[in-house]
């Protein structure tokens, strides 16, 4: 078991961590949105839940995609997971 517990922290200590979003990034989010929904509640909501679901890398993605940017093949999915996950939370029963 110690073995076991050994590699997990191994492997926490070798997969890069990537930075929470910057409140610069929330503020831009947040702008954007408005410019697409006008929606204040969405936006102000969408913008707290990517604060918590994605990284700074992947919230300057997400960012360029709401701007009309495309999404890397590669990571697709994950954008789709990030979608209903902020949908999940802003939109119930969307």
């Amino acid at each position: 078991m110690k073995f076991v517990a050994g590699l997990a922290a191994l492997a926490l200590m070798t997969v890069p961590a990537f930075a929470a979003p910057t409140a610069e990034q929330k503020a831009e989010f947040h702008a954007v949105c408005m410019g697409i929904a006008q929606d204040e509640t969405l936006c102000s909501c969408k913008a707290d839940a990517a604060m918590t679901l994605i990284d700074e890398r992947f919230m300057a993605m997400v960012i360029a995609a709401m701007q009309g940017g495309s999404v890397p093949q590669d990571q697709y999915s994950a954008y789709n997971t990030y979608v209903a996950k902020s949908n999940q939370i802003c939109k119930p029963n969307y």
